[in-house]
């Protein structure tokens, strides 16, 4: 029953595209309709069929590989920063009690602030840079790795200690190496890919600062009323995210090729 069952869920590839292509136009119906119908404001929507001339307008205008490439730079510092001080923070302190209740109210606090209200504090200290936009960026990705790699540190099987230690893995530094992290690694890149997405969507907000970028231009093509051209870099920052979790994705499945799928 569990193998006929698994083969009805089971869907060939062939029909999953069919089926996304379908979802795509059905979207793109909706956004047609919305469009004609007049139910914004004139204007604000922009016609689907005419984004794909926005978009060869935007790259002749030169405005928009620079912009990509601004983006990118603070997206990656960001990125990596927040990624390894979420990790090392989250792993000490799901490992020892005594760190894990130095910092219990310390993370009550400042947890629930939105990385965007660190903007004032980025300008003040980094003026408007990569670093000032990178630094709102990582903050973003830190609490997303943080959680994540805490919770899969945590929820480590006690069981698998014991036996590390009936194979003589005694050490702090070896059981981590050879317990620990392998048992956790799901869960911690579980929490990596969701921080790529996260630094995408804090990204824009964070060039709102004056830092040149995609969310800059997006800013500086609404305040003129070309939304075409802000949807044109929606869609870039969407094709650049879907390039960067497909990467992760193939990375994720080499290191942990071990697990069954």
């Amino acid at each position: 029953m569990l193998h006929r069952t698994s083969v009805f869920l089971t869907v060939h590839p062939a029909g999953r595209v069919l089926s996304g292509l379908i979802g795509l136009v059905i979207f793109v119906a909706i956004w047609k309709f919305a469009q004609a119908s007049g139910w914004a404001r004139r204007g604000t929507i922009p016609d689907p069929f005419n984004i794909p001339a926005a978009f060869l307008a935007e790259w002749r205008s030169g405005r928009l590989v620079p912009s990509i490439q601004s983006s990118l730079i603070h997206y990656v510092w960001g990125l990596l920063l927040g990624t390894a001080s979420g990790l090392a923070v989250a792993a000490i302190a799901a490992l020892s009690r005594r760190v894990d209740a130095l910092l219990g109210w310390l993370v009550r606090i400042l947890r629930p602030i939105p990385p965007l209200a660190w903007v004032v504090f980025a300008i003040a200290w980094f003026k408007v840079s990569h670093a000032g936009a990178a630094f709102v960026i990582a903050i973003g990705v830190f609490w997303v790795n943080y959680f994540a790699t805490y919770a899969a540190v945590r929820g480590v099987d006690p069981r698998y200690y014991e036996l590390a230690r009936a194979f003589r893995q005694d050490g702090h530094l070896p059981r981590f190496l050879s317990v620990t992290l392998p048992a956790a690694m799901p869960g911690i890149f579980a929490g990596m890919r969701t921080g790529v997405g996260q630094a995408w969507m804090t990204l824009i907000a964070a060039e709102l600062l004056g830092v040149q970028g995609m969310g800059q231009e997006m800013n500086a093509a609404a305040g003129i009323g070309a939304y075409d051209a802000v949807v044109v870099y929606m869609l870039v920052i969407s094709a650049i995210y879907t390039l960067c979790d497909t990467v992760f994705v193939l990375i994720e499945k080499k290191v942990l090729q071990w697990r069954p799928s």
